[in-house]
């Protein structure tokens, strides 16, 4: 009975991810803490994306990509290797509409005891940004756990930005763990964070398109019919333009 109870809240998130997919259409969209379960279901009912997956046991991340707009070139999982939580980066070189984009998304060790790790992680997904060939858009998207501090001790590389921040750091944006709006998780206190992040570097070779971050918008924040949220985070929306 416990399973079955786990089993029917995960597929009603499932239920409510596919209604975004459908409402807004996304090109790319950055998954975490997925399982076999959420990704069968997933590729039965999401069938004009390609799922990518960066695990098969226990929680693991995931991309869908848009078939008729997005095509995937590579991807790899690259291992944290001191990970205490089966963390990882899962990186695809992709070609949009003739330009070339490396996505990555990760989900960074979690909970305040863990920053080293945390740090160690970013510090490796902040490389890889840093060494993508100049001809290529990259962007980073995922549940990083980070606090401030932490980021601005390890810092980031020249010509990365966070998008939150490049956008004026709007405050109905600004927190996507919020357990004082957000029910699914009881916790005993409140807790508001920016734990979801979106980092972004812009090609800079001449004559490639340059795309810049254009809006952004925080999705997830109503209840579905079982009285639960679709995550007990909420989802970021990030659009871009082409300059």
């Amino acid at each position: 009975m416990w399973m079955d109870l786990i089993q029917t809240i995960l597929l009603t998130g499932a239920r409510g991810l596919c209604s975004f997919i459908v409402l807004y259409t996304p090109d790319v969209v950055f998954l975490q803490e997925l399982i076999p379960a959420y990704v069968q279901y997933l590729k039965k009912r999401a069938v004009s994306y390609l799922i990518i997956e960066g695990g098969d046991e226990g929680y693991f991340t995931g991309m869908m990509l848009k078939k008729t707009r997005v095509k995937l070139l590579e991807s790899e999982i690259v291992t944290y290797p001191t990970t205490q939580m089966m963390r990882n980066l899962l990186v695809a070189q992709v070609d949009f509409r003739g330009q070339k984009l490396c996505l990555m998304t990760s989900h960074l060790e979690s909970c305040k005891g863990h920053a080293e790790e945390r740090m160690k992680q970013l510090r490796v997904a902040m490389q890889r940004m840093r060494d993508a060939a100049e001809d290529v858009t990259v962007l980073f998207g995922g549940d990083t756990n980070l606090r401030d501090p932490e980021v601005t001790k390890v810092g980031l590389p020249p010509n990365v930005c966070d998008v939150w921040e490049q956008l004026g750091k709007q405050e109905h944006c600004r927190y996507t763990w919020d357990t004082k709006a957000n029910s699914n998780k009881t916790v005993p206190y409140v807790s508001r964070c920016r734990f979801d992040r979106v980092y972004f570097r812009p090609a800079t070779t001449d004559g490639v398109p340059r795309l810049a971050p254009d809006h952004m918008a925080l999705v997830g924040l109503e209840k579905l019919d079982c009285g639960r949220y679709t995550s007990d985070h909420w989802g970021i929306y990030c659009s871009f333009s082409v300059g």
